[in-house]
């Protein structure tokens, strides 16, 4: 390599918003581009065993690390990827996909080349993209560097992925290094409109007799906009009662006595359903319903008593307020807070609002493994610092109602709904929060879809503690309809013998346990070696299902099917 190229600045500008590796899966229009991210002083490339995979990793790196990279072929490589990127869109991830494409003058030929449709057409696979991504660009050498950095700004901005087509010949045209940083994000709220909500926040507020009058209802959006410090002042600032949406489980510290809870609906516990639904005046933080994050659209919200703070718009009972941005709104709240709690008589409150989900006698060691006792043993192994990985299914409807230890990040992904996504989100998360442990809990049908990148966790040597839940199938789709369809059923597999086989060696303890005692062995174990990966096959009953996934599961079985 010599010269400053378009490749070198867009691996600069990547490690300026903070990038340090890139994920995907080589391909023979993007190697001679990739050198320039092998040899770049701080991004390594990160290579995964194929695309999808590379897009769930890079989708985990962005939700822990505020922005990530993805970098694939053409056509057969970008296209593998599309359904990772589709999720990181719905969930509100910055994922940008680098696509290294044909050189620009086989494309002017209009030439039949491979990993196209072999119609000399090459924007296919970019009008794929225009739904699921906020910014996209097919560079030329004029406008390059421009346009790099016109989609980086979107993708960081607006916390939402973005699509970059480089052509070999592009990637490697002289460049010059930029002089200057990307220009800061820009807050967009209109100081009128924060005027006014503040004034009608106060009013509404102003009705509340005491901070135990005031709940706070918490969604992802606020994490995803860098917002959880804000929220975090907000509560302490009464101190607020407060809940969070499974889609939002570790925004807040869950073992703070104010904590109420889960809020899924119909289907949450009593205490959390009457902090959220009966408060005097809910504030609504970055809440987004959806079918399985509301208890199937069971939520009971009151909105002349609501303060609903979106991403952009605020809206105070019938009132909306725009533009006013979420972090913002949320700063101007506090105050608002302060004064309620200044008319408190007394002490505050000590007392926790919901009790943590716990077995009253704890279970013998010779009882066989079920969902209770599973996710039971599981939270109570779990440590501050630990990043807790659960598949879409039994695993996250099974964790979701347990309090986790203060510091504990939980990646879940209830509105896509991939099922395998969390495995290779593993490698993604770990590296994105290196000396964190993992722990990844996924059942076997899931499993199955994505495991060969327990390879690449291997490979990489990522602590972590995988949690394969053995119930035979697929066990959330049993419980929606067919329980004993062939469609639900999988082949068995071994996996001590497979995560053997994908590169284990000395750095890998690997079971398979059927008993209570048996799990707190193996979990045991894995305290006891930090270092290394342990692979945990439990094995619970085909049909036993967690109680929070049984309540959203008999809605989805028995809603009415479509007219004809």
């Amino acid at each position: 390599m010599s010269g400053y190229t378009v490749a070198d600045h867009l691996v600069d500008r990547l490690a300026e918003l903070g990038v340090d590796r890139i994920f995907g899966v080589p391909g023979d229009y993007s190697l001679a581009m990739l050198d320039h991210v092998t040899h770049h002083p701080t991004v390594r490339w990160t290579g995964c065993t194929n695309e999808l995979n590379a897009g769930y990793a890079a989708d985990g790196y962005g939700r822990l690390r505020g922005i990530a990279a993805l970098c694939t072929t053409f056509g057969v490589g970008e296209l593998s990827a599309i359904n990772a990127i589709a999720g990181s869109y719905a969930e509100h991830v910055p994922v940008v996909h680098i696509v290294g494409a044909p050189a620009l003058a086989a494309q002017a030929l209009r030439r039949p080349v491979h990993h196209t449709l072999g119609d000399g057409v090459f924007g296919h696979f970019t009008a794929m993209h225009a739904d699921i991504t906020v910014a996209r660009a097919s560079l030329t050498e004029d406008d390059a560097v421009a346009e790099i950095d016109r989609v980086l700004r979107e993708v960081r901005d607006r916390r939402l992925p973005g699509y970059l087509v480089v052509p070999a010949d592009v990637a490697a045209a002289p460049a010059e290094k930029a002089a200057a940083a990307l220009p800061a994000p820009v807050d967009t709220t209109d100081p009128e409109a924060l005027e006014g909500f503040v004034e009608a926040a106060r009013r509404l507020l102003g009705s509340a007799s005491s901070p135990d009058d005031v709940a706070v209802l918490a969604g992802l959006q606020v994490h995803r906009l860098g917002a959880a410090e804000t929220l975090a002042r907000l509560l302490a600032a009464g101190p607020l009662p407060h809940a969070t949406t499974p889609w939002a489980k570790s925004l807040v510290d869950e073992s703070a006595p104010r904590f109420a809870g889960t809020y899924t609906g119909a289907a949450s516990p009593p205490a959390t359903r009457t902090a959220v639904e009966d408060a005097a005046v809910l504030v609504v933080a970055g809440v987004q319903f959806t079918d399985l994050n509301s208890g199937m659209f069971t939520q009971h919200i009151t909105r002349s008593r609501t303060v609903d703070v979106g991403p952009r718009s605020v809206s105070v009972g019938a009132a909306t307020f725009a533009p006013v941005e979420l972090p913002t709104a949320l700063a101007a709240l506090e105050p608002l807070v302060a004064e309620v709690a200044a008319r408190r008589a007394g002490p505050a409150p000590t007392a926790p609002l919901a009790e943590p989900v716990t077995a009253a006698v704890a279970a013998p060691d010779d009882q066989p493994l079920g969902q209770s006792s599973l996710w039971r043993e599981v939270s109570a192994f779990l440590r501050s610092g630990d990043i807790v990985l659960a598949d879409q299914g039994t695993s996250f409807y099974g964790m979701a109602p347990h309090r986790l230890p203060a510091g504990v990040t939980f990646v879940g992904q209830p509105l896509w709904a991939s099922i395998g996504y969390t495995i290779p989100a593993l490698l993604g998360t770990c590296t994105a929060r290196p000396g964190h442990r993992g722990v990844l809990l996924v059942g076997d049908g899931a499993a199955q879809m994505t495991a060969t990148e327990l390879a690449t966790v291997l490979r990489e040597r990522i602590p972590a503690v995988i949690v394969v839940v053995d119930n035979d199938g697929y066990t959330v789709e049993r419980a929606i309809h067919g329980p004993d369809e062939s469609y639900n059923d999988i082949t068995a597999w071994d996996w001590p013998a497979l995560a053997r086989a994908l590169g284990g060696g000395d750095q890998l303890d690997a079971s398979r346990v059927r008993t209570v005692g048996d799990l707190r062995a193996a979990l045991a174990g894995a305290s006891a070696h930090p270092e290394r990966v342990t692979l945990v096959q439990a094995v619970v009953p085909r049909d036993d299902v967690p109680d929070l996934l049984a309540a959203l599961t008999r809605v989805l079985g028995n809603r009415p099917a479509p007219a004809h």
